[in-house]
């Protein structure tokens, strides 16, 4: 027969004030010895809700996850609300030197009510260009995406993608989207890429007409030594992380009305330097595209694995002082 919470509280009050002891008290109630230690050890740690029967407290496990850090985490996503479950995780890793999985906190935020559904893009391994990158600048992405600004009419911004660490090496809001307008993008690129070397990265880009055109072909060729690929017609998922990219901005930048260049630009500089510098891309092994530009991003790997071994050290060690104390606990109440 189950038992209500408050039954149980009556019976350990029983036990624990009987003058003949508690061993010989359980036999009398005809009450097994560890189903009254699991009652105490509940009662103790948690109160009269510990004795609910839809608790499951008594099963704790050696790495259940601190009720600090579960409160540590819905604070990163309250102040960090457009952050997944997965990015959080990672954040919390790299920031307050804690390690949390992200299945673990993905359930800590549903509890709380705090889950929304993500909307996922689904690729299949076709729609991404079948020439892998080895390394930083050895391919660069380059395309046009468009904004309106009210009263001022459409603008361009072209942008400069490295393919192998997502990160965007240069962008530029332009008036039009001429052979100019791209030369000046490499341009600046190359510039802020600080490529002094003889190498230079292969160009991606679509069959647009300004980038199809002789007069760019060779001023490439000819000033930056820099070859041109061009993806298969009819198949913008060649440029894949390009266009994945400005879905991903124009989510966030196009939320605002503009009413003029300056404004939009300064949107456009925003939300570059938290997607280079902060957002956690699943593609980069959870890194951000700063850190696998930059070649920090194996050291970052290697401290996140030893901050994982002491979170799961610190909880071991907590649930062995957690067993110890029980033990005394229970040697204590022998003695009783």
């Amino acid at each position: 027969m189950r038992l209500s919470a408050g039954e149980k509280q009556e019976i350990i009050h029983l036990v624990l004030r009987s003058d003949i002891g508690i061993m010989r008290t359980l036999r009398e109630i005809s009450l097994n010895k560890s189903t009254f230690y699991k009652w105490y050890h509940l009662y103790s740690e948690h109160g009269f809700d510990g004795l609910q029967p839809s608790k499951r407290t008594s099963k704790r496990q050696w790495n259940s996850i601190p009720e600090s850090e579960k409160n540590l985490v819905v604070e990163l996503a309250l102040d960090h609300p457009e952050l997944s479950s997965r990015e959080l995780a990672h954040k919390l890793t790299d920031e307050q030197q804690i390690f949390i999985s992200e299945s673990s906190v993905y359930r800590i935020l549903k509890a709380r009510g705090l889950i929304t559904t993500p909307a996922h893009i689904f690729l299949s391994a076709s729609d991404e260009f079948s020439q892998k990158t080895q390394f930083v600048h050895q391919m660069w992405q380059t395309d046009f995406t468009y904004f309106k600004i009210l009263g001022w009419g459409w603008y361009y911004l072209s942008m400069v993608l490295d393919d192998y660490s997502r990160y965007i090496v240069h962008w530029e809001l332009c008036k039009n989207m001429k052979v100019q307008d791209v030369k000046r993008t490499v341009d600046n690129a190359i510039v802020k890429a600080k490529l002094v070397t003889k190498q230079r990265p292969k160009l991606l880009s679509d069959n647009g007409s300004c980038y199809i055109a002789n007069e760019l072909k060779a001023y490439l060729k000819t000033n930056h030594n820099m070859q041109q690929i061009h993806g298969r017609p009819l198949h913008p998922q060649t440029q894949g992380k390009i266009e994945r990219y400005h879905r991903t901005m124009k989510n966030v930048v196009k939320l605002d009305n503009y009413y003029c260049p300056e404004e939009l630009i300064k949107a456009i500089e925003e939300f570059v330097n938290r997607y280079n510098n902060e957002r956690y891309h699943e593609s980069l092994k959870n890194l951000t595209p700063a850190d696998v530009y930059y070649g920090r991003g194996e050291l970052i790997l290697a401290e996140r694995l030893k901050i994982k071994q002491i979170s799961l050290n610190k909880r071991k060690e907590a649930y062995e002082k957690m067993k110890k104390r029980r033990k005394n606990q229970e040697f204590e109440l022998t003695l009783y």
